[in-house]
């Protein structure tokens, strides 16, 4: 539990940057377009993962083991590093987008509006850092 909550902070707060692109760049753009057909495709099932995660959580976008794009949502601070924390064995692999859903990342400025916060989470994702981990993880 203390290792993923490390690991999967860490991870979270790389990947912010104030006024962060608005879209993904280089590989990981082209990649992502192919496998969800477009970045407004991604999103909504990023999103979706994101605030249907019942409890306290997070929401992925993950490199399989097969090099695939896929996302995931895990419970507490479970990370699809870990076998058997996400819904099927095609969305192991290794996390290179991560949300925090827990209550406490959000409810200070969106008390119970999560899905106000996965939208603002969007203007501040550091898709240099998303890239660079995409680019490590084949």
């Amino acid at each position: 539990n203390n290792v993923g909550g490390v690991f999967n902070h860490n991870l979270f707060w790389e990947s912010m940057i104030p006024g962060g692109s608005k879209e993904p760049i280089g590989e990981v753009a082209k990649k992502i377009n192919e496998k969800f057909g477009s970045f407004e495709e991604f999103k909504a099932e990023f999103s979706k993962a994101a605030a249907t995660r019942f409890g306290s959580g997070w929401a992925w976008l993950v490199v399989n083991k097969k090099g695939e794009l896929r996302v995931t949502s895990t419970a507490n601070q479970d990370n699809p590093l870990m076998p058997g924390a996400t819904c099927c064995s095609c969305s192991e692999g290794t996390p290179i987008l991560g949300i925090d859903v827990w209550e406490h990342a959000y409810y200070l400025k969106y008390q119970n509006q999560r899905p106000k916060y996965i939208d603002a989470f969007f203007n501040v994702i550091n898709w240099d850092k998303v890239a660079e981990k995409f680019e490590a993880s084949r």
